[in-house]
């Protein structure tokens, strides 16, 4: 049964080109879209450039442009690098956008009339040198509960405590490094506490994996706390009606713009129905991909906010780890991180999805970015099994049988092993155990390399064996076939290169479909994919 699924992935800030760690999750999800695709399902893949905030207008002054043309100008170098690695969003937009403006007004409207919004008089730390309340991200102190320093003003990337600025122990400005001022002043804030029980149940559904239900529990377990969604200027956002000069919080605007970029697409495209995807009862299928450190905000705020407006919740949250290089976070913050045009000017963009798909696994747990293990990874498993296996048999097929191939299959046991793999590998697919996957893909690549070494074709070719050398080599060429068929999710540009050596398209592999890979005649094989050195691997670090 063909469904209908909406996915979504966590929006990038836009105030920076998007790096490595952010491509952790958009080929993630990228992956998981082409493999629904590929099985038949209806896949509508959005995201959005994240564009309101302080830090926005800091960086727009640091680059001496106005704050508008900024984000235009990131907005498409986002766009541009997404699309390189292949990234096929159906729609990509911005917080920044009509359609979100009147969602978030509207919706903030109907919170009003439902008596969730209240106001209370708090107090924010307060750079006195710079003149603006300080955001979460620009104050950095030690943890409350486990005492690290250099922790940012929201939470502890140490012990996963989520805290109050003003709880931090010896706050600083991150853009002055002075000690800011604690002032008061007027806000407003979502009633999340009486979603209590609602949320429980929801987080408990099957919404999320085991592990991260345990640690939202532990939010529960102290209390929820009301929401502050506004911030006072100076802000770049949107403006809250019949306040004085109050702007929304990001995080309200950046959630619903799930909603507006979705609503974007479809009066894009008159033929999907947008309410068909968000009513209550809807029964289409809406899966997100985050970061372990935007759960707070996905599990607790964003489905209530839902509930509110009898809108529909997700069925699934996908929330991995981060990505680390020599042990440390890639971040922008901390300028730590290896710009996704830095890698494409040096490298493949199918050699870093197949690296992190080697890695993706059911796990919240961080990664780590090695440059010799990405190196020895691509060449022993993309270039040494898989690639070579198709050099090696298609050299014989071009020069003995001008590309033409035998219509039998040599060895049917093992041509149903290589079949039956498929069922295996639907269900790591579906769980995103990609990691799974492409260790299954690579022992059926080690199978299909032991089949020519055993019957050597170089020697039946000084035999004139001609009969038996078309049929291996065959075999080798269809079993090349089945191995990037299931690749085919992983490694778009390099399918799209064997589709061509092939003269076919290839399609899911299982009993009904697999005797569409078999074709008549091959082209001549071209380099498909090239092998790594160390030095030119490192060249991405400069």
């Amino acid at each position: 049964m063909n469904k209908k699924i909406l996915v979504t992935c966590a929006l990038p800030y836009a105030n920076g080109p998007i790096h490595l760690g952010h491509m952790y999750e958009h080929i993630q999800a990228d992956i998981w879209v082409r493999y629904q695709k590929l099985i038949g399902n209806t896949v509508y893949f959005i995201c959005a450039d994240d564009a309101h905030g302080t830090p926005i207008i800091l960086q727009s002054k640091k680059l001496g442009l106005s704050i508008e043309n900024m984000i235009n100008q990131i907005y498409l170098e986002h766009i541009n690098d997404f699309s390189r690695f292949n990234i096929n969003y159906d729609n990509y937009y911005s917080t920044h956008s009509i359609e979100n403006k009147e969602l978030l007004i509207n919706i903030y409207v109907k919170l009003k009339q439902k008596k969730l919004i209240y106001s209370d008089i708090i107090g924010q730390l307060y750079d006195t040198k710079y003149n603006l309340f300080l955001p979460d991200r620009f104050i950095i102190g030690t943890c409350p509960v486990c005492f690290s320093s250099k922790q940012y003003g929201d939470s502890c990337e140490i012990c996963s405590t989520t805290y109050n600025a003003l709880d931090l122990i010896n706050p600083k400005s991150v853009l002055s490094n002075t000690i800011p001022e604690i002032r008061m002043s007027k806000h407003l804030f979502f009633n999340l506490p009486v979603f209590n029980n609602i949320l429980y149940k929801w987080i408990s559904s099957g919404v999320l994996d085991n592990c991260v239900v345990n640690k939202i529990k532990e939010w529960f377990n102290v209390g929820l706390k009301p929401w502050n969604i506004s911030r006072d200027a100076p802000y770049f956002g949107f403006l809250i009606p019949k306040e004085n000069n109050k702007y929304f919080y990001v995080w309200l605007d950046a959630s619903i713009a799930y909603i507006s970029t979705f609503k974007n697409f479809c009066q894009k495209n008159n033929n999907i129905n947008f309410y068909e995807f968000w009513h209550k009862y809807s029964n289409t299928y809406l899966y997100q991909f985050i970061g372990k450190d935007i759960i707070y905000f996905h599990s607790l705020f964003w489905p209530a906010i839902l509930h509110s407006i009898d809108f529909r919740k997700p069925n699934k949250l996908f929330v991995h780890g981060h990505v680390n290089i020599d042990g440390k976070k890639l971040s922008k913050s901390k300028n730590n991180f290896i710009t996704a045009n830095s890698y494409l000017s040096i490298l493949e963009s199918d050699y870093l999805r197949y690296y992190y798909a080697s890695k993706l696994t059911l796990s919240v747990s961080d990664i780590n970015f090695n440059l010799e293990e990405f190196v020895q990874k691509i060449n022993n498993d993309i270039i040494n099994k898989v690639i070579n296996l198709a050099a090696r048999s298609s050299k014989f097929i071009i020069d003995k049988f001008n590309g033409y191939l035998s219509k039998k299959i040599f060895d049917q046991t093992l041509n149903n092993i290589f079949i039956n793999a498929s069922n295996e590998i639907q269900l790591a697919f579906e769980k995103l155990n990609i990691s799974f996957v492409t260790k299954k893909i690579m022992y059926l690549a080690d199978l299909a390399n032991i089949f020519i070494n055993n019957n050597k074709p170089w020697l039946l070719t000084k035999k004139n064996n001609y009969h038996d050398l078309q049929n291996i080599c065959s075999m080798g060429i269809h079993l090349f076939a089945i191995i990037m068929a299931y690749l085919k999710p992983i490694l778009p540009s390099l399918v799209k290169k064997t589709e061509l050596f092939l003269n076919t398209k290839l399609v899911w592999v299982d009993h009904t479909t697999y005797s569409k890979l078999i074709t008549d005649r091959i082209n001549s094989f071209t380099h498909i994919a090239k092998r790594i050195e160390l030095a030119q691997a490192k060249l991405i670090m400069i």
